[in-house]
């Protein structure tokens, strides 16, 4: 991930110097659609793959860390970066509030992205320390998929509070000119329809 990378300050970022990045997304997106699936299936597939690869860019990113010499801190919260990061870009290019903010119920979760991160990441540092990388790999991996299919399991949700509203004039300002009801509210308001006669 270019901006783990940045914050490493340590070479160009490997997304510009690995050629293999671009081919290995290429290809994924033509498998993707080539393979016709339901979206029941979908949506279970991707909740299993989704967790699985939360926990290998946590993982990628304790290693990239502790190999340019940080510490356990910093090699945890860039591991935590480096697999929320590429999931909240992709949402923003989606036009989606980031799952990792509760933007959709496969993240909506006590276990969400974030925590399920860290904790990936957390295992990995202790492993490493221990001198057992390998095993810091799957059992990063074994925890990402457990903890997140046992809270789309359980339903398990993050406190929320649907009476959020912004406080600042600027805020709302902005909320209104960005809400289709409120927008379509005001323009019929200003342009009354007319009455066939």
């Amino acid at each position: 991930m270019p901006f783990r990378d940045v914050l490493l300050q340590h070479g160009t970022p490997v997304a510009l110097t690995d050629y293999a990045y671009l081919p290995t997304a290429v290809a994924g997106a033509v498998v993707v659609f080539l393979i016709k699936l339901s979206e029941e299936s979908w949506s279970r597939l991707f909740t299993a793959l989704d967790a699985a690869v939360i926990g290998f860019w946590a993982i990628t990113g304790v290693n990239k860390t502790l190999a340019v010499g940080s510490g356990w801190l910093p090699a945890v919260l860039l591991g935590t970066v480096t697999a929320v990061g590429g999931g909240a870009l992709r949402d923003v290019v989606l036009g989606r509030v980031p799952a990792v903010f509760g933007g959709n119920g496969l993240y909506a979760t006590a276990t969400a992205t974030a925590t399920v991160a860290v904790a990936v990441a957390g295992v990995t540092v202790i492993c490493v320390y221990l001198g057992v990388p390998g095993i810091g790999v799957g059992l990063g991996v074994a925890l990402a998929l457990a903890f997140r299919l046992t809270a789309v399991r359980f339903g398990w949700n993050l406190p929320n509070s649907p009476d959020w509203q912004p406080r600042s004039k600027v805020a709302a300002t902005q909320r209104r000119r960005t809400d289709p009801a409120d927008r379509n509210g005001k323009e019929e308001q200003s342009h009354p329809r007319k009455e066939p006669s």
